[in-house]
């Protein structure tokens, strides 16, 4: 990915975002990981083992390690502290998208174009609100998608206005996971290139 793409994929705002206290968390650590080259996925504060704030991120190549989530987590959670947006004692838990990943920005939908997903907007659309099918195409204001299971009487392809998005996630299937691995393999590959030319371009002390 060039430079120009990477700070423009950097940019890409999220077509569904938080609320509440959760939106106060993203808008703390959203410039911090930015800065880290990395962007926010999602943020959801939960009651699981007493009180989890999950920060779910990803590199902007869609790669993440276990280091680098440590590495998210070392900066920013001396910013919660100072900020200080949740009362109580919580567990900060750094994580991946995953495979079966959210889906949050209109390049998720590009780059999965061809898989399975399920989705739920916030108004009627084609007269009901949850979806599950396969994106087909992509375009400015909306997504096509293909259902697998259509009901009598329904068309199998429907658009999907972006605007109307509340929630919107892959489902796991084999085919993603074999697409998802490759893509990570050629992520990491292009990455650890791009490193070994910047080495390769310092002077020599």
């Amino acid at each position: 990915m060039s430079d120009n793409a990477s700070a423009e994929t950097a940019n890409e705002p999220r077509l569904i975002v938080e609320t509440g206290l959760d939106r106060r968390v993203a808008d703390i650590v959203e410039p911090v990981l930015v800065q880290m080259g990395f962007r926010l996925v999602r943020v959801r504060l939960s009651g699981q083992n007493g009180l989890t704030l999950q920060i779910m991120t990803e590199r902007n190549d869609g790669t993440m390690t276990v280091e680098d989530c440590e590495e998210v987590s070392k900066a920013i959670s001396p910013v919660l502290d100072v900020e200080d947006p949740i009362d109580k004692a919580y567990h900060l838990e750094v994580s991946s998208p995953g495979i079966d990943r959210p889906m949050v920005r209109k390049s998720d939908f590009i780059r999965w174009q061809g898989h399975l997903m399920k989705c739920e907007t916030s108004v009627m659309v084609d007269g009901r609100k949850r979806f599950r099918g396969k994106i087909v195409s992509v375009d400015e204001e909306d997504f096509r998608l293909e259902r697998d299971q259509p009901a009598y009487g329904e068309e199998a392809a429907v658009a999907i206005p972006f605007a109307a998005l509340s929630e919107a996630r892959l489902i796991l299937t084999d085919e993603l996971i074999r697409d998802a691995l490759t893509a990570d393999k050629k992520a990491k590959a292009a990455r650890a290139a791009n490193e070994n030319f910047e080495d390769e371009d310092k002077p020599i002390e």
